[in-house]
This record gives C-alpha cells, structure tokens and sequence, in this order.
C-alpha cells in the first residue's frame, strides 16, 4: 500500500525484540512515547521489531526521524545518549554491525543511495545490561526510559517548533 506523508513528518521507529529483555528497550520507549503524544499532528509511530529493508520506504518517506534502540554505548546501564544528524551517521558507521536481520546502517544507506535521507535524523540510545529472555528491560534500563522519551520530546520540540508538554508518563511494566 502507497503512503504519502505529509511534509516535515516526524518518523518515531521504534527498534528491538520484547522478548529479550532489555533489547525490547526502543519499542519500550516508543510505547511510552506514543502513549504521551499519539495526539501530536504529524508523529508517526512504527514498531520496527529486529528490522528488515521492509522499513527502508518508512525512512525515505520521512523529513524528521527518530529511532529508539538499545546500543552499546560503553556506558553505564541505563545511559541514554542521542546521535543527531552527522553523529548519527558517525556512531552508525564505527558501531559493530547490528544483530537485527538488517542493520538500521543499511536502511540508512538505502536512504542515503536513493537520496531520500531524511533531513532531520537522530538515534536514541540506551546502554541494556541484560539481553536474555524475559519480556521486561531489567530495572535500571527500565527507569531509563523516561530519559529516551525525554530526549525525543526535545528534537520534536525543535523540529517542528513545538512546546510539547513534560507529561512525565513513568515506564510500568505490564502485568504478567
């Protein structure tokens, strides 16, 4: 099916497995996101899962694009830490290649080939500690979320001169 965006749309992606533990951390975050703005004008939520070149036409049709992922950081559990634009590019590029199906570097090269990279572009990050099985993020990368959310506020904010409020929606995980 044909999508058509509307100009100066903000992609949230969304990028993981909720199967194992904290590399479910991105959709976590995506959820939380939606959950607090899903009634923003122009955001477009999409659960990516582990990735396929299924996501390469969500990239190029996009002016602004935010994915939410665990990555190692080679920080502290817990650290969240944004790549925008250039950065992005950057840690893409000398990160080791993703255990997804399909790296997020080779949609974001098909992006780039085709000339359809978008604009505005950040990774979100958040260091995981345990990728196990388990359909919760451990605690710490749990009480993380809020800061990923955080930090997407901010780049919507500025890329589409908005004030979003600090809703503060704390991570709970869902009952067993």
């Amino acid at each position: 099916m044909a999508r058509i965006m509307i100009s100066n749309d903000t992609l949230i992606l969304g990028i993981g497995n909720t199967l194992l533990t904290d590399e479910g951390a991105g959709i976590h975050a995506l959820n939380l996101l939606q959950s607090e703005y899903s009634n923003i004008p122009n955001l477009t939520f999409l659960d990516g899962g582990t990735l396929s070149f299924t996501l390469a036409c969500w990239i190029e049709d996009c002016s602004n694009l935010i994915v939410f992922d665990a990555a190692e950081l080679h920080q502290p559990v817990g650290t969240v830490k944004s790549f925008v634009g250039k950065g992005m590019d950057d840690f893409l590029g000398s990160s080791k290649r993703s255990a997804h199906e399909v790296g997020l570097l080779d949609l974001m090269d098909i992006a780039r080939i085709t000339e359809n990279l978008p604009e505005n572009r950040a990774l979100i990050g958040i260091q995981p500690d345990h990728m196990g099985w388990g359909m919760q993020p451990t605690e710490k990368v749990a009480s993380s979320l809020n800061d990923m959310v955080s930090e997407a506020r901010t780049l919507i904010n500025q890329w589409h001169d908005l004030q979003l409020p600090d809703n503060k929606i704390k991570y709970t995980a869902p009952a067993a």
